[in-house]
């Protein structure tokens, strides 16, 4: 197994604009334009923090995880990433060691990513994305 690098952070949220107004006041600035991700079923608004991102996820619809998450807990962190080389070779090497994911393979995510997540029972009561980066990818961060 190789070493993993945190990839983002996420933080839920009903409105990117609101969401935004903490980090805006630590000096930080959007990456580039807001991105949906339909997949999911949310916008991402991210935010660069050294090499890695804060991101934050608004519900598109009210059917997503998402929005079902904010109703249940309310806004507040939802998720934690790490970047990974080969993903469906981590998939499997997990699965191995009892892992279980949310689908059975790799869903597109944001910024040509790739990601699977790991159901929040298996990760300690913490929803875990494992996220593989086209070659060449935002910031230098490709896999």
């Amino acid at each position: 197994m190789t070493a993993l690098l945190l990839d983002h952070v996420a933080v839920a949220t009903p409105d990117l604009d609101s969401g935004s107004a903490p980090y805006l006041a630590l000096g930080l600035s959007p990456e580039g334009p807001d991105e949906e991700v339909t997949s999911q079923g949310v916008l991402v608004r991210a935010f660069v923090v050294g090499e890695s991102l804060i991101e934050l996820l608004a519900p598109t619809r009210p059917d997503s995880p998402l929005a079902a998450f904010l109703e249940r807990r309310g806004p507040g962190l939802h998720h934690t990433a790490y970047r990974v080389a080969d993903l469906e070779a981590e998939m499997e090497r997990l699965r191995a060691e009892g892992a279980r994911f949310l689908s059975e393979g790799p869903t597109p995510g944001r910024a040509g990513t790739r990601v699977a997540f790991l159901h929040p029972k298996w990760g300690a009561g913490t929803l875990i994305e494992l996220v593989e980066h086209p070659v060449g990818g935002a910031h230098g961060r490709g896999a």
